[in-house]
């Protein structure tokens, strides 16, 4: 990987790319610091430095955010909203035919869908924003804080309605940094900054690791940390990089006096197809139960129920739903972003076919039941690997913001490896130097 970079920036337009990319991470960086009108900023350090922000509810979006979350910043909702956007765009896709026709209209149909996509990500900005200032001007965002009723001082509706509109334009330059690193750097503009996002949060919660350690100092457990990092880096590198392959074969077909198709291939299906969405997915409905609880008046005794089963991450039944869920939705997002019908169509119209396997339906059969089958140990393994910041609490007692936690890892290793792969195929391209050499 080291080579791959030191090649690029030996390359003049490469490394203008890469430069370009580096200037926009920067802009980025220093946008998640530059406090949004109408906060008070002394009291949202003495709340963040009274250790109380990370018990909260916000702990994934703060995560997204690269910290901006709870320093209540311009970019305080980051791309989080872009994030959900795509996704229920992309679940809209199943459901609504017109969705569905536009995206196999090809580049055309695509920047539609993408203009729609902007569109909800400016709606659900607005949205965030305003449950984001509702929640900082009650005092809600930072529990047990003295000052967090204090963070708004002026409450009037103006400076609220300025609040919500300044950290909307901030995700909205966020949306469009994200599409010029796309456009004119390297890789996927969302997912770098993203990465950017949750890398940010690694030194630090790496240090309140070893502040709060008491081997040696905090060192056994800033070293145990880490290793168990390198560990699990290993891991999700092996199997996101694990698949299984089909072979297709082309019948061959005379057209006039040419020959066409007679050549294989075959059908890359992934172990984890579903990537890190069934996470996202499943934390983001547990969390649905614990902010309904935060809100709700009184002691009644549902209140008292979830907050006692639901908020903690180390509680039994949170972690056994927080599994369940998440190998269900490996499945569900699995079955509604592969269609075996659709793939074992195109292949019948190509003259393609699986040896052994008749085209038509029983090839959309035999996809759907290899899907299946590496499906389960996929969601097993995703589930495993979510589970590891509730292992940290209950080790090292650390807070859920646990540096190496499953969507982190999940998220750094998935762009890192495609980002590497798309400056190694762009060296390739470069250097080639052909079969007659």
């Amino acid at each position: 990987m080291l080579t791959a970079f030191a090649r690029a920036f030996k390359t003049p337009d490469l490394r203008k790319k890469l430069l370009f990319t580096l200037g926009i991470i920067v802009v980025y960086r220093v946008g998640t610091h530059v406090p949004i009108p109408g906060v008070d900023y002394r009291n949202v350090q003495t709340c963040i430095d009274a250790a109380q922000a990370n018990q909260g509810l916000f702990g994934l979006v703060n995560m997204f955010s690269g910290g901006a979350l709870l320093q209540i910043t311009i970019f305080a909702l980051g791309i989080m909203p872009y994030i959900t956007a795509s996704i229920i765009l992309q679940l809209l896709t199943v459901v609504i035919p017109r969705l569905e026709a536009l995206k196999k209209e090809g580049q055309a149909g695509t920047a539609k869908i993408t203009q729609y996509t902007r569109y909800l990500t400016v709606a659900l900005a607005i949205l965030q924003g305003t449950g984001l200032v509702a929640t900082a001007r009650s005092g809600a965002l930072f529990q047990g804080c003295p000052v967090a009723s204090q963070i708004v001082p002026d409450q009037s509706i103006f400076v609220t309605i300025t609040m919500v509109i300044t950290m909307t334009a901030g995700t909205a330059f966020v949306m469009w940094l994200g599409e010029l690193i796309t456009d004119r750097g390297i890789g996927n503009g969302m997912s770098i900054l993203m990465f950017i996002s949750i890398a940010a949060t690694f030194p630090s919660a790496l240090w309140a690791i070893k502040e709060q350690g008491s081997l040696a100092d905090g060192w056994i457990e800033f070293g145990t940390v880490i290793a168990v990092g390198l560990v699990m880096v290993g891991l999700v590198v092996f199997v996101e990089q694990a698949q299984r392959r089909i072979p297709v074969q082309y019948a061959k077909r005379m057209i006039g006096r040419r020959s066409y198709g007679g050549t294989s291939t075959y059908i890359p299906l992934k172990v984890n197809q579903a990537g890190v969405i069934p996470v996202i997915f499943a934390s983001s409905l547990l969390y649905i139960p614990a902010l309904i609880a935060q809100f709700a008046g009184g002691t009644s005794g549902w209140k008292t129920w979830i907050e006692q089963h639901f908020v903690r991450g180390d509680h039994p039944y949170y972690i056994i739903s927080y599994f369940l869920l998440i190998v269900f939705f490996a499945f569900f997002y699995v079955a509604i972003s592969f269609n075996p019908e659709e793939v074992a169509d195109n292949m019948k119209k190509y003259g393609g076919f699986i040896p052994g396997i008749r085209a038509g339906r029983p090839t959309a059969e035999y996809l759907s039941y290899v899907l299946n089958r590496i499906t389960w140990p996929g969601s097993l393994y995703l589930g495993l690997i979510a589970l590891v910041p509730t292992m940290a609490l209950v080790g090292f007692g650390a807070n859920q913001n646990f540096p190496f936690g499953g969507t982190s890892i999940l998220i750094i290793v998935g762009v890192g490896l495609e980002t590497v792969k798309q400056i190694e195929s762009q060296l390739q391209q470069r250097n080639y130097e052909g079969f007659l050499r």
